[in-house]
Protein backbone atom coordinates (compact mmCIF):
# COMPACT_ATOMS: atom_id res chain seq x y z
CA UNK A 1 0.00 0.00 0.00
CA UNK A 2 1.23 3.26 -0.43
CA UNK A 3 2.51 6.06 2.41
CA UNK A 4 -0.35 8.61 3.82
CA UNK A 5 1.83 10.88 2.10
CA UNK A 6 1.11 10.09 -1.37
CA UNK A 7 0.97 12.97 -3.92
CA UNK A 8 -2.45 12.01 -5.09
CA UNK A 9 -5.59 10.21 -3.33
CA UNK A 10 -6.14 6.81 -2.82
CA UNK A 11 -9.25 4.78 -2.75
CA UNK A 12 -10.26 1.70 -1.40
CA UNK A 13 -13.15 1.08 -3.80
CA UNK A 14 -16.10 -1.51 -4.35
CA UNK A 15 -17.53 -0.64 -7.79
CA UNK A 16 -20.46 -2.19 -6.90
CA UNK A 17 -21.08 0.42 -4.41
CA UNK A 18 -23.10 3.63 -5.43
CA UNK A 19 -21.77 5.60 -2.74
CA UNK A 20 -18.17 4.48 -3.25
CA UNK A 21 -18.65 5.12 -7.58
CA UNK A 22 -19.99 9.11 -6.51
CA UNK A 23 -16.73 9.13 -4.20
CA UNK A 24 -14.66 8.20 -7.33
CA UNK A 25 -16.34 10.61 -9.55
CA UNK A 26 -15.79 13.56 -7.45
CA UNK A 27 -12.29 13.15 -7.10
CA UNK A 28 -12.06 12.88 -10.65
CA UNK A 29 -14.47 16.04 -11.32
CA UNK A 30 -11.85 17.60 -9.12
CA UNK A 31 -9.19 17.17 -11.54
CA UNK A 32 -7.54 14.17 -9.77
CA UNK A 33 -6.74 11.07 -10.91
CA UNK A 34 -6.76 9.26 -7.84
CA UNK A 35 -4.61 5.53 -7.46
CA UNK A 36 -7.89 2.96 -7.23
CA UNK A 37 -7.30 -0.28 -4.44
CA UNK A 38 -10.92 -2.06 -5.47
CA UNK A 39 -9.96 -3.81 -1.57
CA UNK A 40 -12.27 -6.64 -1.89
CA UNK A 41 -9.69 -8.10 -4.72
CA UNK A 42 -6.73 -6.69 -3.15
CA UNK A 43 -7.55 -6.03 0.87
CA UNK A 44 -4.94 -3.84 2.89
CA UNK A 45 -2.64 -5.55 5.21
CA UNK A 46 -3.69 -5.87 8.94
CA UNK A 47 -0.89 -3.30 9.99
CA UNK A 48 -2.15 -0.78 6.96
CA UNK A 49 -5.49 -1.11 8.08
CA UNK A 50 -4.49 0.18 11.74
CA UNK A 51 -2.91 2.65 10.01
CA UNK A 52 -5.65 3.52 8.19
CA UNK A 53 -8.15 3.58 11.26
CA UNK A 54 -5.38 5.95 13.58
CA UNK A 55 -5.76 8.50 10.42
CA UNK A 56 -8.81 8.42 10.31
CA UNK A 57 -9.31 8.77 14.24
CA UNK A 58 -12.07 6.51 14.40
CA UNK A 59 -12.25 2.55 15.86
CA UNK A 60 -12.59 -0.12 14.28
CA UNK A 61 -16.40 -0.52 15.45
CA UNK A 62 -17.04 2.74 13.04
CA UNK A 63 -15.10 1.16 10.09
CA UNK A 64 -17.51 -2.37 10.81
CA UNK A 65 -20.12 -3.05 7.61
CA UNK A 66 -21.94 -3.62 9.88
CA UNK A 67 -24.93 -4.23 7.37
CA UNK A 68 -23.50 -7.43 6.00
CA UNK A 69 -24.99 -10.72 6.85
CA UNK A 70 -21.82 -12.18 7.89
CA UNK A 71 -21.36 -9.41 10.73
CA UNK A 72 -23.90 -10.87 12.58
CA UNK A 73 -23.44 -14.28 11.88
CA UNK A 74 -19.77 -13.83 13.05
CA UNK A 75 -21.42 -12.28 16.43
CA UNK A 76 -19.53 -8.83 15.45
CA UNK A 77 -22.55 -6.80 16.08
CA UNK A 78 -22.00 -8.34 20.05
CA UNK A 79 -20.36 -4.95 21.86
CA UNK A 80 -18.20 -6.96 23.78
CA UNK A 81 -16.10 -8.17 20.38
CA UNK A 82 -12.41 -6.09 20.85
CA UNK A 83 -10.95 -3.97 18.82
CA UNK A 84 -8.30 -6.52 17.50
CA UNK A 85 -11.37 -8.89 17.31
CA UNK A 86 -13.01 -6.41 14.77
CA UNK A 87 -9.79 -5.84 12.45
CA UNK A 88 -9.03 -9.67 12.61
CA UNK A 89 -12.68 -10.24 11.06
CA UNK A 90 -11.93 -7.53 8.82
CA UNK A 91 -8.86 -8.97 7.35
CA UNK A 92 -10.26 -12.27 7.16
CA UNK A 93 -13.29 -10.87 5.82
CA UNK A 94 -12.68 -7.67 3.43
CA UNK A 95 -16.76 -7.30 2.93
CA UNK A 96 -16.84 -6.26 6.85
CA UNK A 97 -14.81 -2.90 6.02
CA UNK A 98 -16.67 0.05 5.19
CA UNK A 99 -16.47 2.16 1.87
CA UNK A 100 -15.21 4.21 0.06
CA UNK A 101 -12.14 5.17 1.98
CA UNK A 102 -9.91 8.11 0.66
CA UNK A 103 -6.13 9.08 1.73
CA UNK A 104 -4.50 12.35 0.32
CA UNK A 105 -1.67 14.15 1.63
CA UNK A 106 -4.45 16.02 3.85
CA UNK A 107 -5.73 13.29 5.64
CA UNK A 108 -8.01 9.66 5.31
CA UNK A 109 -11.28 9.63 5.92
CA UNK A 110 -14.72 7.10 5.18
CA UNK A 111 -16.06 8.74 2.67
CA UNK A 112 -19.84 7.84 3.59
CA UNK A 113 -21.60 10.12 2.66
CA UNK A 114 -19.56 11.00 -0.89
CA UNK A 115 -19.29 14.40 -0.07
CA UNK A 116 -17.20 13.74 2.39
CA UNK A 117 -14.54 13.77 0.60
CA UNK A 118 -14.80 17.17 -0.70
CA UNK A 119 -12.47 18.09 2.82
CA UNK A 120 -10.11 15.58 1.57
CA UNK A 121 -9.06 17.42 -2.11
CA UNK A 122 -6.59 19.98 -2.86
CA UNK A 123 -9.27 22.02 -5.49
CA UNK A 124 -12.86 20.07 -4.88
CA UNK A 125 -15.80 21.08 -7.51
CA UNK A 126 -18.00 23.31 -6.48
CA UNK A 127 -21.17 21.15 -7.28
CA UNK A 128 -21.53 17.47 -8.16
CA UNK A 129 -24.55 15.06 -9.68
CA UNK A 130 -24.52 12.09 -8.05
CA UNK A 131 -25.77 9.41 -9.50
CA UNK A 132 -29.26 9.61 -8.44
CA UNK A 133 -29.41 13.20 -9.59
CA UNK A 134 -29.09 14.43 -5.79
CA UNK A 135 -26.45 17.63 -6.33
CA UNK A 136 -23.91 18.82 -4.01
CA UNK A 137 -22.43 21.88 -3.04
CA UNK A 138 -19.18 22.37 -1.74
CA UNK A 139 -19.33 24.94 1.56
CA UNK A 140 -22.82 25.29 1.35
CA UNK A 141 -24.92 23.36 3.92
Amino acid sequence: MKPFEASKPLIFHNPNCGTSRNTLAIIKASGEQPDIVEYLKTPPTRDYLVELLTKMAIPPRELLRSKEPICKEMGLDNASVSDDQLIDAMIAHPILINRPIVVTDKSAALCRPSERVFDLLNTPVSSFTKEDGEVIHYGQP
